[in-house]
């Protein structure tokens, strides 16, 4: 089977319409779950629920609003989301003064810089800009602050943060990119695959973990990460994903097998980013967005999961 025939602009039309009307039964359901509370309580998880389906009609309408307006507004986009998940990034690691001219290096030049190289289709300079060119050039101008202090740590932690904000989550932009024989024109609906398939993940492994999460996976990393949220939210994401063969060149199986592989991926982007934040003694990366915490806490499983996405694609199918 193949994509189904129908003009790309129809296409996400459609996707955006049934996003909609998904986000409206799940805030109807918000909405009667507040109203049956007895006059006066109130339920934390009714709460954080609400306002997680609050915060899913902004990002929603922004990324409607993004694809509308075309591709170079989709690079900006995700070249803001890179610049606010790295500022929320280095706010709670430990820097120093010797380290502000990387750091400058990296908000000022590598992070527009990548995104720019994107626009140009650079493909053969931006998939080695970071994990190269920065990577040796950071603690280059780390050493002329004069500063020993924890050295290698705090190298590390700007390298780590460049390359989790910056140079992965910019492989969602890059799949405009890639020239798929019989896909003209319908990049953008590999995005919108990506980012159904991985965020609904999330979706479901909180749901699944609320209903019939029994058993821990590592409080110590993840309080609220249970085996049983794991499994059905991976699973039913994988279908989900599956049932969006249509908007992409995938067969149905292919679909599954690659929302699969990236479904557990994005799990263990998150695992890691929890393991990080637990370090700094937090329990998100900010405040910004109601009910999901940080930018970064929002887009910690998508930073995984869209550098191999890409490359299979890339791989397979260009």
């Amino acid at each position: 089977m193949t994509a189904l025939d129908l003009s790309p602009s129809h296409t996400l039309l459609f996707l955006f319409a049934g996003i909609a009307g998904f986000l409206l039964v799940a805030s109807l359901i918000g909405l009667i779950l507040r109203a049956r509370l007895p006059e006066g309580r109130t339920n934390p998880v009714i709460l954080n629920l609400n306002a997680r389906i609050n915060a899913w009609w902004v990002m929603v309408l922004v990324l409607a609003l993004a694809f509308w307006a075309g591709n170079t507004a989709v690079i900006v986009l995700f070249a803001f989301i890179s610049f606010q998940a790295l500022r929320e990034y280095i706010s709670v690691t430990y820097t120093r003064r010797g380290d502000y001219r990387a750091l400058l290096w990296c908000f000022f030049f590598f992070l527009p810089l990548q995104y720019w190289l994107i626009a140009k289709n650079w493909y053969g300079l931006f998939s080695i800009l970071i994990p190269v060119y920065a990577f040796l050039l950071l603690p280059i101008s780390s050493t002329l602050g004069a500063d020993t202090t924890r050295f290698l740590e705090r190298a590390a932690k700007v390298q780590w943060g460049l390359m989790i904000c910056v140079y992965c989550l910019s492989y969602v932009p890059a799949l405009l990119l890639l020239d798929i024989p019989g896909f003209t024109d319908r990049n953008l609906q590999l995005i919108v695959f990506l980012l159904l398939t991985v965020q609904s993940s999330d979706v479901f492994q909180y749901v699944w973990g609320k209903l019939l999460g029994r058993r821990k996976l590592a409080p110590e990393i993840s309080p609220s990460k249970t085996l049983e949220g794991l499994v059905g939210g991976v699973l039913t994401s994988t279908a989900v994903g599956a049932a969006l063969w249509w908007i992409t060149p995938f067969t149905w199986w292919q679909a599954a097998l690659i929302a699969l592989t990236i479904n557990m991926l994005g799990f263990f982007g998150g695992f890691v980013l929890s393991a990080i934040k637990r370090d700094r003694g937090i329990k998100d990366w900010g405040n910004l967005i109601e009910g999901h915490g940080g930018m970064l806490d929002r887009v910690d499983s998508v930073s995984f999961s869209a550098p191999i996405f890409f490359h299979i694609v890339r791989y397979w199918w260009v």
